[in-house]
């Protein structure tokens, strides 16, 4: 059986209300453009399902990135046929046909949506049953663990006909909730903290401090290849790559040795808020989690967050290291951020960092030297990106 569209259900789209159709039309420009390299699709979209038209291509490339695209709850690969009852036994028939092996189970799963249909679905379920049992050979009945489970959906659009049932990637459309800065190294905990944000609508522009020749070409690949991962989940993706070697620099010749880390991740959090500004941001997503290192408590976080009023969002702030690798793994980021290159995160790092530094004590070594036109030069000579799954770098290309 060829399927010839993709029945594709909202979930929790279902719950807003006069808004809906907001969060519909943003979906349906999330799946247009992850979808843009695969033939001549098109999407029709509805109040409470949207159909994907393959017009040819393939189903299974379809599937994967269908998977990962915030707002589905689920989706079928379906056949359509007319409200006609012998045309719905031909093609439910032939489904299970195809889907039959000796010794299969098999259940019908019914639901009439269009209650003009002169068949309800416990008929429908009956109709359909005796009509498989009659024309397979060996085939049975299970209604609690059955082999080939077919879908059917009778809608005011016509028949929908499928055995299988993906489960989809939840969430809100990307976007929806409007747009923050991801601060992105190229570790394991923000990559998946950008995820998660994506997850609930926040569209993602990410912020990568590049400290050369601390750090490498290699370096910034990693974290280009980490930002192209992540587009998979809500399409292209701006990466804003900041210089800050002077900056870092300057830190470790003014600041105390124990208070550099603490120093460092507050000029992150400032220059990050000045480029929010200059995009439309309104909201900075790092990937801090509670006490997992000494930048992370809550005596740390006190201290770095001083610098801004704008919402710091930290959705990986109750969990613990093997959750988030966890995640790494199922998004496809993990093996890239375990890459040995690398980030400014890492060089300078004091033996002993402060684990409750004081806001005083942080402010009274700052201000012995003037950081902010270095703040200033960081954010104009700041390079941006624009990532998508085809982008390739060129820099990157000459070194080999």
């Amino acid at each position: 059986m060829i399927y010839d569209r993709v029945l594709i259900r909202y979930g929790e789209l279902s719950t807003k209300g006069r808004n809906r159709n907001v969060f519909v039309t943003k979906l349906k420009k999330n799946i247009k453009d992850i979808m843009k390299n695969e033939g001549n699709i098109q999407i029709q979209a509805g109040r409470d399902r949207m159909y994907l038209l393959l017009n040819g291509a393939s189903y299974e490339r379809i599937k994967e990135k269908l998977s990962n695209v915030f707002g589905i709850q689920s989706f079928s690969p379906v056949v359509r046929t007319e409200k006609n009852i012998e045309k719905v036994k031909e093609a439910a028939l032939t489904l299970v046909k195809a889907n039959f092996s000796p010794g299969n189970t098999f259940k019908i799963n019914a639901r009439r949506s269009d209650k003009t249909f002169e068949i309800d679905s416990q008929e429908m379920n009956s109709v359909l049953g005796a009509h498989i049992l009659k024309n397979i050979d060996g085939i049975k009945v299970d209604v609690k663990h059955p082999d080939i489970e077919l879908l059917v959906e009778v809608r005011k659009e016509g028949v929908f006909l499928s055995c299988e049932w993906v489960k989809g990637a939840g969430g809100l459309p990307a976007g929806v909730s409007g747009k923050a800065m991801l601060l992105l190294s190229g570790g394991i905990d923000s990559p998946v903290a950008g995820y998660m944000m994506m997850k609930r609508g926040v569209e993602i522009e990410a912020v990568h401090f590049f400290s050369p020749p601390y750090t490498s070409e290699r370096a910034k690949q990693k974290v280009i290849d980490l930002a192209k991962k992540l587009t998979s989940f809500g399409g292209t993706i701006k990466l804003h790559i900041v210089p800050f070697t002077e900056i870092q620099q300057k830190i470790h010749e003014t600041v105390p040795a124990n208070y550099t880390m603490t120093s460092t991740r507050r000029f992150m959090l400032t220059i990050a808020d000045e480029i929010r500004k200059k995009n439309g941001g309104l909201a900075l997503v790092t990937g801090e989690s509670l006490g997992q290192v000494a930048s992370q408590t809550m005596e740390s976080m006190l201290a770095i967050n001083d610098v801004t009023s704008t919402p710091v969002l930290r959705p990986l702030i109750a969990m613990d290291k093997l959750e988030i690798i966890e995640i790494s793994r199922k998004i496809g980021t993990h093996d890239i951020s375990i890459l040995p290159y690398e980030d400014c995160c890492t060089i300078f790092t004091p033996p002993s960092p402060k684990t409750k530094p004081k806001l005083e004590r942080v402010e009274h070594y700052e201000s012995f030297f003037d950081f902010e036109p270095y703040v200033r030069e960081a954010v104009e000579k700041t390079e941006t990106l624009l990532i998508s799954e085809e982008f390739e770098s060129k820099e990157f290309q000459d070194l080999f």
